[in-house]
This record gives structure tokens, C-alpha cells and sequence, in this order.
């Protein structure tokens, strides 16, 4: 069911309010406190700002209003990400460059390294996630000495994931709302943590950056694939993946779900994946493998392999070890017992 403004898994979140307010300097002061240092320009609308927060083990969870139409300008973000579903109204954000409409329903991803602006409308309520750079880390398995937050400096969850992501969320609000009880284990908060930080992972597009990386014949594609229109053509062909996760998709499929012919496709693969595009196809396959034996305890590895397209199971197998270092049947015991 998606998340809206007065859904009832909002309601351990609303009862830790730290601020109401229809003053701006305490909205100013407030926010800043908790997320990140900014400036805020009030434009047309009432004030009524307010700022609830929930605290699990790494992250933090926030629902934020103004009441009003705000500008907001921080600073980059200091070893964290931000998650931002919109639960009522909507936002423009830039984020180096990329600019989202965050409408209602929509969840935007910021993980900037130079520039983010935000332009809230009257309205808005926004549910924010604070994901700290260690635990991306941890779950990607980097060295903790590595700076980079592990994201693309921002971007929009596809429509398709969004009944996904719904459902994350709120199995951690669910956890927030006994989480003080002790009703439930240290270890099962670290495990839903870890599943949304995955994921992000899982779903994140490829950097700008890697635009300048891969083959030289990659790096030579026509001025029809440029940078620009290759990111949106591969933020198409992403969609058009996650949308039909577990439906038959032909190379042909692919190139008409991207616009482009079957020569620019490839191009575009290995450009921004390193991939082919049926490489590309089966590890986003793989990956959400990953994701439903890590955090389904009713899942079989053959049904999972069954839902995802893969029907040898050997293969499937093979694969897996191949992406991830270890057999399904080793993922399947990383999950905390009930």
C-alpha cells in the first residue's frame, strides 16, 4: 500500500516531534541540526513547519514540512545519503546537475558531491532516510577508508520499484514503532538496515563519471549517444528492466525500450555498465535475487531462480557464484534467524 501523510505505520515517527513551528528561524535551525547546514528562502505560502525523527541502529528516518514553498540550498552532504519519498506534494531537486520532479509518490535519492538545491511546493511532506556512507560501505563491501558514498550523486527510483521501496520503508517503520520495546532483536534492525542500503545499491544508475571509463570503442560512440542522451536513454532501458523483472525480454526488446538500434545499445552498455545489454539484463536479474533470498525467509533458491528467468538452475548457480563471490545456498545463511 503506498505511504501517505496519516498512513499508520507513519504514527511511531509522528509521536517523536522536534519541532512545530511557524516561525522560520526555528525551521532553519532545526533542519540544520539534524540533516545539513543550508540556506532556506521562504517564497509564497504560510509557514508551518515541522520535523518528526525516528532512530534505528545506522539510520535515521525524518518526516519534514514548511508549509510553504522553500528553496533550499546545503552544503554536500558530510558521510551520508539521503532518501527522499514524497508523501504529499512534491519537489524540484538538483543534484550536480541532474535536475528530478519528485512528485507525489516518487522517491529521489541524493548523494551530491558538489551542488544540491531543492525547491519544496506548498504542502509538501517529505519522509527522509538518512543513510550513513559506513553502512553503504559495509553492504558493498568497500574498505572503510574509502570516501565515496557508494551512489550516483542523484536520482529517481523507477516508477516500477516504487510499490518496492513502499514496502522497505515501512517494514522499518514497523521496526521503529517496537524497536523500543525490545520486542525485537539488534540483529533483525541491522538486517532490515542493510536490505534498504542493498537495495539503493542494487538500483543505483552508473555515475556520470563512468561515462569517461570502459573500451575505447565505447568511449567513441556517435554524438547521438552523447553523454546526456545516453543517460537518459539508459535511465529508459533501466525502467523498462525493472518494470519486467520477471517477464521474457528479448536484445530486440531492449533497443526499442531505449530508442535506439542494436549497435548504440551495446555502445551504451559497456559504456556505462561494462556489459552487454543481456550481461546488463541478467545481473539486474541477479541482483534482485540477491535481494529476495536475503530478505524472504520463505524463499527457495529454485523458486527465486524460477521468478527471476532463470530456468537452469545450474547455470543459475553458476552466475551467482560468478557476480557474487558465493552460491545462493551461502546467502540464503546470512539471514538472522527468526
Amino acid at each position: 500500500m503506498p505511504l501517505t501523510p496519516n498512513a499508520e505505520v507513519l504514527s511511531a515517527l509522528y509521536r517523536n516531534c522536534l519541532f512545530r513551528s511557524g516561525s522560520r528561524m526555528d525551521a532553519h535551525e532545526q533542519v540544520s541540526a539534524e540533516l545539513a547546514e543550508h540556506a532556506l528562502r521562504w517564497q509564497r505560502g504560510v509557514p508551518d513547519a515541522a520535523l518528526f525523527k525516528g532512530q534505528l541502529n545506522h539510520l535515521s528516518v525524518y518526516a519534514l514540512q514548511y508549509g510553504a514553498e522553500v528553496e533550499v540550498a546545503p552544503r554536500p552532504f558530510d558521510g551520508f545519503s539521503l532518501v527522499h519519498t514524497s508523501l504529499a506534494g512534491g519537489a524540484e531537486i538538483e543534484c550536480d546537475g541532474h535536475v528530478m520532479d519528485v512528485f507525489e509518490g516518487r522517491t529521489a535519492v541524493l548523494a551530491p558531491r558538489t551542488r544540491v538545491r531543492l525547491r519544496w511546493r506548498p504542502g509538501t511532506r517529505q519522509l527522509i532516510v538518512k543513510v550513513p556512507d559506513a553502512l553503504m560501505r559495509a553492504v558493498s563491501g568497500r574498505p572503510p577508508d574509502d570516501a565515496a558514498p557508494g551512489l550516483a550523486p542523484g536520482f529517481l527510483l523507477p516508477s516500477a520499484l516504487a510499490s518496492q521501496w513502499d514496502l522497505l520503508a515501512q517494514s522499518l517503520l514497523n521496526v521503529l514503532a517496537v524497536s523500543g520495546d525490545g520486542s525485537i532483536r539488534a540483529e533483525w534492525r541491522d538486517h532490515f538496515e542493510r536490505s534498504l542500503a542493498l537495495f539503493l545499491l542494487v538500483h543505483c544508475p552508473p555515475s556520470p563519471d563512468a561515462a569517461h571509463a570502459g573500451p575505447p570503442e565505447a568511449r567513441g560512440a556517435s554524438a547521438a549517444s552523447g553523454s546526456r542522451g545516453g543517460i537518459r536513454q539508459m535511465d529508459a532501458l533501466l525502467e523498462f528492466i525493472h518494470a519486467r523483472l520477471c517477464a521474457p525480454i528479448s536484445l530486440e526488446d531492449l533497443a526499442r525500450a531505449a530508442g535506439v538500434s542494436l549497435r548504440t545499445l551495446n555502445v551504451l552498455c559497456r559504456r556505462y555498465h561494462g556489459a552487454t545489454p543481456m550481461e546488463l539484463l541478467r545481473n539486474i536479474r541477479l541482483d534482485a535475487a540477491r535481494v529476495q533470498l536475503l530478505t524472504d525467509p520463505m524463499a527457495s533458491i529454485t523458486d527465486t531462480a524460477l521468478t527471476f528467468g532463470f530456468g537452469h538452475l545450474g547455470r543459475f548457480s553458476a552466475y551467482y557464484s560468478a557476480r557474487f563471490n558465493e552460491l545462493p545456498r551461502d546467502t540464503q545463511r546470512k539471514r538472522p534467524p527468526d
